[in-house]
C-alpha cells in the first residue's frame, strides 16, 4: 500500500507544471551560478598571480633593508564558486612591514560596488531561497487539497493506514524536489570539470557534505508544507500560512537574531578603533620628537665652543652610537604603539566574537540560518575567514620583521632617516644609504591558513543536527495531527 501511495504521489508531482517550472529554473540558475562563479574565480586567480608578481618585482627593486617591505594576499579558493559567504566582503591584501599593522584591504565589494548591490547567486542561495520556496509550493496542499477534491475520502474508503499515507506524501514530495536539485548539480559538477577548475579531493569531499546539508535543509520545508496542510482545512489558507512561515524562517529570523545581538552587545566600529590607534600613535610620535629634540640640544651643547673641524670630527666619531641610540628609541616607541594596537584589536575581536555567538545562537532558531552557517563553514567562507588570515599574516609579519632587522644588523643598514642638528647648517634629514639589489632568497614565505575537513565537522554536525531536529518536529507534528484529521 505504501508503494502504491508513493508512486501515485510521484506521478502527480512529475506531471504537474510545478515540477517543470522548478526543474527549469533550478537548472538555469545552477548552471549560470556555477559558470559565473568559475569566471569570478579565474579572474581572482589572475589578479592574485599578477599581484604576487608585482610584489616580487617591488621587493627585488629594494636597495636598502630599511625600506624593504612586502605584501600578503588571500589565496582564491575554488569552494567560493559554490558558497561565496564573506569572501567578497573582506579585504584581499595586507602590507607587511615594521611600520604598518596587518589589515586586510581591497574587498571585491569595495572595488566593484555593483556586486555589493545585487550580491552573488550561488549554490547556497539557490537551495536556501529558491528550493525551499518550491518545497512549500509542492506540499502546502498535499492533504487539504486532496480533501477539497474529494479524493482523500475515496482513498481511505480502502484499508489505507494513515501513517503509510502521510509517509508516502512526504517521500513523494521529497523525491520530487530531489531531482530538480541533483540533476542541475551534476551538470554544474560536469561544467567545473570541463573548465578544469583545480578542485582537490578534499574540495570534492566538502562539496559532498554540502549536498548532504542541502538535503537536510529542504526536507524541513517539505515537512513544514505537510504540517500546514493538515493544520488547515482549505488549501488557500495553508498556502498563506506556508508562505508566512517561509518568510519568517528564511528572511526575518536570521536578520532579527543578528540585529538583536547588535543591540544587546555594543561593538565599536573599525573607524573608532582606527581613530584611537591614530590618536595614541600621534601622541607617541609627538613625545618621541620632543625627546629627540632634547637629545639634539644636549649634543649641540657638548660641541659648543669647538672649532668647526673639531665639531665635525666629534660628530663623525659618535655618529654610529647616536644612530643606534635613535634607532633603539624609535623601535621602543613603535613597540609601544604596536602593543596598544594589538590590545585594542584583541578587545574588539573579543566583543565581536561575543556578538557573533549571540547573533548566531538567536538566528539558529531558523533552519535557514543553520543551513547558511553550515554551508559557509564547509566552504571556508565563514565569518572566521578574516581572523584566520589576519592571524596568519601577523605571524608572518613577526617573522618578516625579525628577518629584516637581522639583515639590517648584518649589513650595517638601518631604517628611517638620519636627523642631525647643527648651528651652521640647521636640521638635516638624510636618507639611508642605497646599495645593490638585496638578496632575500632566504626570506620567510607567507603560508595561508588551512582548515581541514575534520576541523569543521563538529560545528557542521551541530547545524545538521538542528536541521534534522526541525524536520522531525515538523513531520512529527504533521503525523500527530493527521492521525486525528477529519477526512470528510
Amino acid at each position: 500500500m505504501f508503494t502504491t501511495i508513493l508512486f501515485k504521489e510521484l506521478r502527480g508531482v512529475f506531471l504537474s507544471p510545478k515540477f517543470i517550472v522548478t526543474f527549469s529554473l533550478c537548472s538555469v540558475l545552477m548552471l549560470l551560478s556555477v559558470y559565473v562563479g568559475i569566471e569570478h574565480h579565474r579572474a581572482a586567480m589572475e589578479q592574485f598571480q599578477a599581484s604576487m608578481q608585482l610584489n616580487d618585482e617591488n621587493m627585488h627593486e629594494a636597495t636598502n633593508w630599511g625600506s624593504f617591505a612586502a605584501r600578503s594576499f588571500r589565496v582564491p579558493d575554488p569552494m567560493e564558486i559554490f558558497v561565496a559567504g564573506v569572501n567578497n566582503d573582506i579585504g584581499k591584501v595586507s602590507s607587511i612591514s615594521e611600520f604598518n599593522p596587518v589589515k586586510l584591504k581591497g574587498s571585491v565589494y569595495s572595488d566593484e560596488t555593483i556586486y555589493a548591490l545585487f550580491r552573488m547567486i550561488d549554490f547556497s542561495f539557490i537551495v536556501q531561497i529558491i528550493l525551499s520556496l518550491f518545497a512549500v509550493l509542492f506540499t502546502f496542499d498535499a492533504i487539504n487539497g486532496e480533501k477539497e477534491n474529494g479524493t482523500l475520502q475515496l482513498t481511505f474508503a480502502n484499508p489505507v493506514p494513515r501513517v503509510s499515507y502521510i509517509l508516502g506524501k512526504l517521500l513523494g514530495g521529497w523525491i520530487g524536489l530531489l531531482l530538480p536539485l541533483l540533476i542541475p548539480v551534476l551538470l554544474g559538477v560536469l561544467l567545473v570539470m570541463l573548465l578544469k577548475v583545480p578542485m582537490s579531493a578534499s574540495d570534492w569531499l566538502r562539496f559532498g557534505v554540502m549536498l548532504s546539508v542541502a538535503l537536510c535543509y529542504f526536507s524541513f520545508f517539505v515537512a513544514c508544507g505537510l504540517l500546514t496542510s493538515v493544520l488547515t482545512k482549505r488549501s488557500g489558507v495553508s498556502f498563506l500560512l506556508s508562505l508566512v512561515l517561509w518568510v519568517v524562517f528564511v528572511l526575518i529570523i536570521p536578520r532579527a537574531g543578528v540585529m538583536a545581538a547588535g543591540q544587546l552587545i555594543a561593538v565599536p566600529s573599525d573607524a573608532e578603533i582606527d581613530g584611537q590607534r591614530d590618536a595614541y600613535a600621534k601622541d607617541k610620535w609627538a613625545h618621541h620628537m620632543d625627546v629627540m629634540t632634547d637629545h639634539f640640544a644636549a649634543r649641540e651643547g657638548l660641541t659648543r665652543g669647538m672649532s668647526q673641524a673639531d665639531r665635525t670630527a666629534y660628530n663623525e666619531a659618535h655618529e654610529w652610537e647616536w644612530i643606534q641610540q635613535e634607532d633603539s628609541l624609535r623601535k621602543q616607541m613603535q613597540k609601544e604603539i604596536e602593543d596598544h594596537s594589538e590590545k585594542l584589536g584583541e578587545e574588539l575581536r573579543n566583543k565581536k566574537v561575543l556578538q557573533e555567538k549571540l547573533g548566531f545562537s538567536l538566528s539558529r532558531t531558523s533552519p535557514a540560518a543553520s543551513f547558511q552557517l553550515a554551508m559557509m563553514q564547509i566552504a571556508g567562507t565563514d565569518v572566521g575567514l578574516k581572523s584566520r588570515y589576519e592571524d596568519a599574516m601577523k605571524q608572518y609579519r613577526e617573522d618578516f620583521v625579525g628577518y629584516v632587522q637581522k639583515k639590517q644588523k648584518e649589513s650595517g643598514q638601518t631604517g628611517g632617516f638620519r636627523i642631525t642638528m647643527d648651528t651652521q647648517t640647521g636640521i638635516k634629514f638624510t636618507a639611508p644609504r642605497d646599495g645593490t639589489s638585496l638578496d632575500f632568497t632566504d626570506a620567510p614565505v607567507f603560508t595561508p591558513p588551512k582548515v581541514s575537513l575534520a576541523d569543521i565537522l563538529t560545528p557542521v554536525a551541530g547545524d545538521c543536527g538542528l536541521l534534522v531536529l526541525f524536520t522531525v518536529l515538523a513531520f512529527g507534528g504533521a503525523m500527530v495531527r493527521f492521525l486525528k484529521y477529519d477526512l470528510r
